[in-house]
């Protein structure tokens, strides 16, 4: 169940226009309510406020204080003035009118209870303030309730302070009912949201995970695999891309196959002419006597070999052909490996002596039993080294190494193949073996070679690796599994079985092509 949710949440992953859209989209509504939310709150608290203190100032208004000031100029006192004012009062139920005098004394209250020394900071602010009014919203001492009270100043006909009109109530039910009200809004909002995130996420959907299976697609098709199709699952833009990306491997499909079959058909057509060029060439040179003309003998000795290379080409466009249409197989038998590779380099070495080029030759004096196809293996082994000699400079040294080694916690094979040529660079290092990619166009060669070896050497289960440095050469490493390993205490007491190469002779680290 988590790795179902686990895949449908990388569907939705927050990159590319996925990012854009929650930033851009989402994060503008996300915004636009909060903004909604905090403007209706304050609208909603203000506007309860604003009506508790239209009450209140209903008991302190500028008529109640004129009452005052005329009932103390005819000469009655605030006492019994406070009394007929709370004797008429017409919020007793919804409000408390407290009357002080002038020293902040209680002398009158609408019901009948006076909190002694209460906080009253609107009495002080009221008997300051120029208006003589004042708001306080707190807390009371006693019980810690939160009123809203609104206190007024009493001036005698002389505009002395003579006292205060206090009128107060209890807001927290208005609290409790903004709070409600609030918390509604929010719910309300909430639910606006998840419905446009969710109608959204639908939507991107539709649009982001058609375009990551077209990316998918796409990429297999430009890494080789043309079998893949996108399925079509709206009618609309995306679908009409699909179909044409689909129409489009198809052709691609198409025209692969004529390639390869027109691969396929030249190498068999060229095969059997210079089969015949070399067979007589070979026979005209070798039926040649010493007084024979040196000119034709030059001759025919440059037919047979430049007969030998475009046969040698002509292999590798049948082997490319069929390793474009996946008909590269190979005959396993049972193989030793070290012997493969013992009369790949016997053969290869007297090549090289020809050219400048030494080789030295580092093998276990134990079997490599392997079920493997010998003839596909040689070319490896000479592919690899033919490289190697072809990018070596003259005087120039070769070396091969082979040893036992493990591969995917099994016993193997390594053998590795450097040279001192003038390396590959960083930026080409990673594609040397695609197809006809070419590093060093000045060498002859059709880029087919390593291809070819690559793919040989993974339908045997194996690993080729290559490592290079500029001017410093290239160290190419197969690792190949085989059926049962010596022991490290019998390696150790047998001896290579030609050459002793080290570890420091294949480093690419070490000396450069001069030294």
């Amino acid at each position: 169940m988590k790795q179902k949710i686990r895949k449908e949440l990388n569907k939705f992953r927050l990159e590319g226009i996925t990012k854009r859209w929650v930033i851009n989209i989402i994060g503008v509504i996300f915004l636009f309510l909060i903004a909604v939310f905090v403007i209706a709150a304050v609208s909603i608290k203000m506007y309860y406020y604003n009506s508790v203190e239209s009450i209140l100032s209903s008991g302190a208004s500028t008529t109640a204080v004129s009452y005052f000031s005329t009932n103390l100029d005819s000469g009655a006192s605030l006492e019994s003035s406070a009394a007929l004012f709370i004797d008429s009062y017409s919020y007793k139920d919804k409000t408390t009118l407290w009357v002080m005098d002038n020293d902040g004394k209680v002398i009158a209250s609408s019901n009948g209870f006076v909190e002694e020394n209460a906080e009253m900071p609107d009495y002080e602010a009221a008997l300051t303030n120029s208006n003589g009014l004042s708001r306080y919203v707190g807390k009371i001492s006693s019980g810690g309730e939160k009123v809203m009270a609104i206190t007024r100043a009493i001036h005698n006909s002389e505009g002395k302070i003579v006292g205060a009109v206090r009128v107060m109530t209890a807001i927290k039910e208005i609290d409790d009912q903004i709070r409600s009200l609030i918390l509604l809004i929010f719910l309300s909002l909430a639910i606006v949201f998840l419905i446009i995130l969710f109608s959204n996420i639908f939507f991107i959907r539709s649009i982001i995970i058609p375009l990551r299976e077209i990316t998918d697609t796409t990429k297999a098709i430009s890494g080789g695999n043309l079998d893949v199709r996108i399925e079509k699952k709206y009618d609309d833009e995306i679908g009409n891309l699909s179909d044409s990306i689909n129409s489009m491997a198809a052709d691609i499909a198409t025209a692969d196959k004529m390639k390869n079959d027109f691969i396929s058909t030249i190498s068999h057509e060229l095969r059997t002419p210079l089969t015949s060029i070399k067979g007589w060439g070979e026979t005209l040179l070798y039926g040649i006597d010493e007084e024979h003309n040196r000119v034709t003998a030059k001759g025919l000795q440059i037919i047979v070999s430049e007969a030998g290379r475009l046969e040698g080409f002509v292999e590798e466009l049948l082997d490319f052909s069929r390793l474009q249409s996946g008909r590269m197989t190979l005959r396993l038998v049972k193989t030793d490996i070290f012997a493969e590779l013992d009369e790949t380099v016997f053969t290869f070495r007297e090549r090289a002596m020809r050219e400048g080029i030494e080789v030295r030759y580092s093998i276990p004096d134990f079997p490599a039993p392997a079920n493997a196809d010998p003839n596909r293996l040689k070319q490896v082994f000479m592919n690899i080294l033919d490289n190697a000699l072809k990018y070596s400079k003259i005087q120039g040294k070769i070396f091969v190494k082979a040893e036992f080694s493990e591969l995917n916690g099994k016993g193997a094979v390594k053998i590795s193949i450097a040279d001192q040529g003038c390396g590959i660079s960083k930026e080409d290092l990673p594609h040397v073996k695609e197809k006809f990619y070419k590093a060093n166009t000045a060498v002859r060669g059709s880029g087919i070679g390593l291809a070819v070896t690559n793919e040989i050497i993974n339908l045997h289960n194996g690993i080729l690796e290559i490592d290079s440095e500029e001017n410093r050469g290239t160290l190419v490493t197969i690792y190949l599994p085989v059926d049962s390993v010596p022991t490290k205490k019998e390696i150790d007491m047998s001896e290579p079985k030609i050459d002793e190469v080290t570890d420091e002779d294949i480093n690419l680290k070490g000396k450069k092509v001069d030294e």
